[in-house]
């Protein structure tokens, strides 16, 4: 799969970046990558407790009517299931051995 890698979350955001629940509660959830695959922008995102489960969260970053970035959850279960393996692919790339 083709994929590349972009920075203009961090560049706009910094490492980190906070979001908001439904609750207006908020979690600070650092920037582990941003993935730029078949035209689109993806987030790779991780907070403390997701950390310590090994968990990440996907997102796709996309810009409002403004320009200015957004990230937007992803509905669809195959879309989010690429994007989780070229991450897997770019932070454990498998070695040919001989």
């Amino acid at each position: 799969m083709s994929v590349n890698q972009t920075n203009e979350l961090r560049s706009s955001f910094g490492d980190d970046i906070i979001l908001f629940d439904e609750q207006d509660e908020s979690t600070v959830f650092r920037i582990l990558t941003e993935i730029l695959h078949e035209d689109r922008h993806y987030a790779v995102l991780q907070s403390e407790e997701m950390k310590k489960d090994g968990e990440v969260s996907v997102f796709r970053v996309s810009r409002d009517s403004e320009g200015t970035l957004e990230l937007e959850t992803i509905e669809d279960d195959e879309e989010w299931e690429t994007v989780s393996e070229l991450y897997d692919e770019l932070t454990f790339p498998e070695h040919d051995e001989p």
